[in-house]
């Protein structure tokens, strides 16, 4: 199951997960985008160790901000509140999975 997150949910659902986290920064008119959002979802429904949540950067745009986040899609991993590693565009299911092993 994917998350979406809000700027008031995101401390809670991400910064404070005791499981690694994968953060989908999209936007609705990023063609990568819709073509990560499946691989992203496939992710989220076979890897239940793993919190998936997604960010639309035109309503969240202090949190695309706050994590510079300046091309879409952007994948952040967290493990303990603290940023891991990212992937910006389009990429293949194992490199995002390869970000929180």
């Amino acid at each position: 199951m994917e998350i979406e997150l809000s700027y008031n949910t995101f401390d809670e659902e991400v910064m404070q997960s005791d499981k690694p986290v994968l953060v989908d920064f999209w936007a609705t008119w990023c063609g990568p985008c819709r073509m990560l959002g499946p691989v992203v979802k496939q992710i989220a429904e076979e890897n239940p160790d793993i919190k998936v949540c997604k960010v639309n950067v035109d309503d969240e745009r202090q949190l695309a901000m706050q994590f510079n986040v300046t091309s879409i899609p952007t994948v952040i991993a967290f493990k303990n509140g603290m940023e891991v590693s990212r992937s910006i565009g389009f990429v293949p299911k194992q490199k995002l999975l390869d970000l929180v092993k």
